[in-house]
């Protein structure tokens, strides 16, 4: 699966539709077809999964024990929703009614590609989101990143801090 990267602005036209952007699409050219599935999101807003991530996603939800009560809400909540989705033949998908409310969604959405799924949220949601930006992003970062491995990032070879080899 490709890694998926974008921010796109998009509109929600009055029966639901919102038109997958032409860039993201290519970015998914390898993917043998173009069959999405959209559930809630973690937070106010819808994921848009790939159908083979999704497909993968739910293998994993599907091993759990339904006889656990946390597990059971779990899986209740992951699946609210879900629904299948194929692009018309202007590349457009239908949002159901009840995930644009869910997700405060009304005529401008933001597309948000990360990774290997995709957040649709209401643009006035994740514009109040971006603004509240950490005023430190470095002590985020390294909250966040400072125990991670750079050989487990980037393994295939040296990197150190940027430095200029080429002079010898």
């Amino acid at each position: 699966m490709p890694e998926l990267l974008g921010e796109f602005e998009c509109k929600i036209d009055a029966k639901g539709r919102m038109r997958m952007p032409t860039s993201l699409l290519k970015q998914l050219s390898g993917v043998d077809t173009h069959t999405f599935v959209v559930n809630r999101g973690v937070e106010p807003c819808l994921t848009l999964y790939p159908k083979k991530v999704w497909d993968v996603l739910s293998a994993r939800v599907k091993k759990l024990n339904p006889y656990v009560e946390k597990n059971r809400r779990f899986i209740r909540y992951f699946y609210r929703g879900a629904t299948e989705l194929n692009p018309d033949a202007s590349d457009r998908i239908l949002l159901s009614k009840n995930l644009l409310e869910y997700a405060g969604i009304e005529k401008e959405a933001i597309l948000f590609a990360i990774n290997d799924r995709m957040e649709i949220w209401s643009k006035s949601r994740y514009d109040k989101m971006m603004d509240e930006e950490p005023i430190n992003l470095s002590d985020l970062g390294e909250d966040v990143m400072g125990q991670v491995d750079m050989n487990d990032l980037f393994p295939e070879g040296n990197h150190d801090d940027d430095k200029d080899n080429s002079n010898g």
